[in-house]
């Protein structure tokens, strides 16, 4: 385990990692933004199914976004930079904000870390307002914290567009 995890991670790491990860999706840093995730990590927002339970098993369930690990995320980050989705043209501009943060507790080699999120998304002279909460496994690498897994819940009854990573 490295130097960043030997001890509990304060609030104000998991605070400060957590709003870098979400300013570089404002920013479309892309590139700096997929390096917050280990090569292995996982990316799921489960879908609400008809008695209004969230699916458990993105293998077997219906999900809206999922990917198994980061090459998932680099090939949607791939197809936003070379204009090869017609969902992200244009690109929404887009301003997250997060909070109610806490730490869950340990989880395998990191920590378990629950928060609350909305986004503010303007396309088309349109603001839409995304909300929800994540939960993310941190680990350390040398001294960097990485996602290894984020489950986000979204809870928005009505979609109005395609949803996609900068959303949430």
């Amino acid at each position: 385990m490295s130097d960043t995890l030997t001890r509990p991670l304060s609030i104000e790491q998991i605070a400060a990692f957590l709003y870098r990860e979400a300013r570089l999706l404002d920013d479309r840093q892309w590139d700096e933004w997929l390096t917050c995730y280990t090569p292995g990590a996982t990316y799921w927002m489960p879908a609400w199914d008809d008695d209004d339970q969230l699916t458990q098993d993105p293998q077997s369930e219906i999900s809206l976004i999922y990917y198994p690990n980061r090459q998932g995320l680099e090939d949607r980050v791939f197809r936003i930079k070379t204009e090869r989705s017609g969902a992200s043209t244009p690109e929404p501009r887009t301003s997250h904000f997060i909070g109610n943060i806490e730490v869950v507790g340990p989880e395998g080699e990191g920590t378990k870390v629950r928060y609350n999120w909305q986004t503010l998304s303007q396309r088309y002279n349109t603001t839409t307002t995304f909300f929800g909460t994540a939960f993310v496994t941190l680990v350390g690498e040398g001294h960097d914290l990485r996602i290894a897994a984020k489950t986000i819940i979204l809870k928005n009854d009505y979609i109005p567009q395609v949803i996609d990573i900068y959303h949430i």
